[in-house]
């Protein structure tokens, strides 16, 4: 059954909503299609499900581009309803007759759609009283290829044949192969034996063997008539000569008699061993990145190319006229040209191909029907259709503003507490000193806390770290527990009164379960304000598998019902990518998180925040 059916505009005012069905629904599926569906470039889809604590539904939707309408219908996950589609068509013609844009209420709307739905019904239950069992279609097809129930042969031509349906007086069953000689190769089965009879020009051969295989038989039967058996090891072999390999000298000189080159520690590993300080400058997040206006004639240089082929095969007078004169509406094949140029750009600038495809989906969702304006290309549209949308995507739906979150924890008497997350190797220790360095900066009193108690030298490089920016780090050794480490030092930061705790993690990969338990059990524990999942801007495909992964072990390994999950995002390395910045826009796609950290370097100045604009320019280009 039908429990919702809703119009309304793309700015969110409801026209219409159907009163007789009456069904008031659980939660809210309509903002949260909205919300992570809608809002986030995934309208391409078919369909979205919607999951609440005693609530399951499915949601469809439709739209009238031209109009700037959606059409959305709701029904419980656990019926099948076939004439859903339908009726969104049906409904979405007939309210288009009368929609005005200065009207906003359409009661009279209700008896035609119970009429629609009606209609839709009756449609489908025909539909599923034609359908033929599955056993008379394969039938059917069977006699439209000359296979008749014995599968026997027409004229010695039919490639292959097969007949599981034989018997013999005693009830044995017989398979039998026909191929295009006419000879028959079959196997007969009689009281858990099998007797293999093969017909080589009409003469029958049996083998009595009822276990293991005849080798020398097989052999025959691979060679054919004139066959010859090959005895392998009648092979001669050359002996293989010994070749010592002699060692290289790569370099006379001494070996060097200092290799730690890290800030000196007394004996009994106290920080009391005057440092030189980090030096002193201006962090790039605090700094306004200016970007240059150029000229869109080299954004649009790729998909003016495809404009090309695209009038080579509609042919110039067509493509030309519908320039001039503007398109009545556009279709789907009308924006395939365009949309493989910008999904093949995405792809080379390191987006993930199921994102990129999910984006072309999307913006041609949205143009489908759309009315092309006069001396407007296809190619210009679709492109500023795709930057809108990326725009959308990369710009954070909620305000993440870390110090004023610090300050409002600091009124309430405790300390702000990030938790810094993500795979081996991509530098979660480095810029979490960064982060601590662009903190003190701000006069926020900062301590790290060790919780990295797996990784070999982890502790000593985030002490040499905190050294170096000469704030207090909580440290507890190795072979602890990383959740009873970063309790203490919450605890420790809010006996000093200090206004930040970093939280370093040890790296793990998605796919480690006791790894990920073991963070799930960190994060719970503590309770931290922010979870910072650090990622490399080299990945392409992967940071889709890394970040849902790491979502949805947290959520499920979780012993609580509401599991905080990922909150923003660090992007290392970005300096070393030159125009491959696609992993940004796959990040946040497939978490919805912002990217609030970008780290362009090696020094603790080199972080900065991710420049949408920038971003979406060089994606484009």
């Amino acid at each position: 059954m039908l429990e919702q059916l809703l119009i309304f505009t793309r700015g969110g005012l409801i026209l219409w909503t159907c009163r007789e069905l009456g069904n008031a629904l659980r939660g809210s599926p309509i903002e949260t299609l909205i919300r992570s569906c809608l809002l986030e470039e995934r309208s391409g889809s078919a369909s979205y499900s919607y999951d609440a604590p005693g609530a399951a539904y499915t949601l469809k939707w439709s739209f009238h581009n031209e109009l700037g309408l959606v059409f959305v219908a709701v029904y419980q996950r656990i019926l099948h309803l076939l004439y859903v589609d339908d009726l969104l068509e049906m409904v979405k013609d007939e309210f288009s007759k009368i929609y005005e844009p200065t009207r906003m209420v359409y009661n009279d709307f209700d008896d035609t759609f119970q009429q629609l739905k009606k209609e839709a019904e009756d449609l489908a239950e025909k539909m599923k009283k034609s359908k033929q069992p599955v056993k008379a279609i394969n039938a059917n097809l069977g006699k439209k290829q000359g296979l008749g129930q014995k599968g026997g042969v027409d004229g010695g031509n039919q490639k292959k044949s097969c007949d599981d349906g034989n018997g013999d007086k005693d009830g044995n069953k017989t398979k039998s192969y026909v191929y295009e000689n006419g000879h028959t190769n079959g196997e007969h089965v009689s009281n858990g034996e099998v007797t293999v009879a093969s017909g080589v020009n009409g003469k029958e051969n049996r083998s009595s063997n009822t276990g293991a295989f005849d080798k020398d038989k097989l052999q025959k039967m691979r060679g054919g008539k004139g066959g010859k058996k090959t005895n392998t090891a009648a092979v001669s072999k050359a002996p293989k000569e010994e070749l010592k390999k002699k060692p290289r000298v790569w370099n006379d000189s001494p070996p060097v008699s200092k290799l730690d080159f890290t800030d000196p520690v007394s004996e009994n590993g106290t920080d009391k061993v005057p440092v030189v300080a980090v030096e002193h400058g201006e962090s790039m997040m605090d700094r306004e990145e200016i970007i240059s206006s150029d000229s869109d004639s080299d954004e649009e240089e790729e998909l003016g190319k495809n404009a090309k082929i695209e009038t080579k095969k509609k042919g110039w007078f067509s493509t030309m006229f519908n320039s001039i004169a503007g398109k009545a509406s556009l279709d789907k094949a009308d924006l395939e040209p365009a949309l493989k140029a910008l999904k093949d750009r995405l792809m080379t600038k390191n987006v993930a191909e199921e994102i990129a495809e999910k984006l072309c989906e999307s913006v041609a969702a949205s143009l489908e029907g759309k009315k092309l304006a006069s001396f407007t290309r296809i190619s210009s549209t679709v492109q500023a259709a795709m930057e809108e949308a990326l725009v959308r995507i990369l710009t954070p739906r909620r305000s993440i503003d870390i110090m004023r979150d610090v300050h409002a924890a600091k009124d309430q008497g405790k300390p702000y507490v990030v938790v810094f997350v993500g795979v081996n190797g991509v530098g979660k220790s480095t810029n979490l000193a960064k982060v601590a360095y662009w903190l003190l900066q701000h006069k926020v009193s900062v301590m790290m806390a060790a919780c990295d108690t797996f990784r070999s030298g982890a502790v000593e490089q985030l002490r040499t770290h905190a050294r170096r920016l000469q704030i207090p780090i909580f440290e507890k050794g190795y072979e602890k527990d990383p959740a009873i480490v970063a309790k203490e030092a919450v605890q420790e930061a809010t006996r000093n009164g200090s206004d930040v705790v970093l939280v370093d993690t040890a790296g793990r990969m998605q796919d480690n379960e006791p790894l990920m338990r073991a963070l799930s059990k960190l994060i719970y524990v503590n309770n931290p304000d922010l979870i910072l999942f650090v990622g490399e801007a080299l990945v392409g495909n992967d940071a889709v598998d890394q970040l849902s992964k790491f979502n949805q072990k947290l959520a499920d390994l979780s012993p609580s019902p509401n599991p905080q999950l990922i909150d923003g995002i660090l992007l290392t390395k970005f300096d070393t990518i030159d125009d491959k910045v696609g992993a940004a826009l796959s990040m946040v796609y497939i978490s919805g998180s912002p990217v609030m950290f970008v780290g362009c370097g090696q020094s603790y100045t080199d972080l900065k925040k991710l420049n949408v604009k920038s971003i979406v320019k060089t994606l484009l280009k």
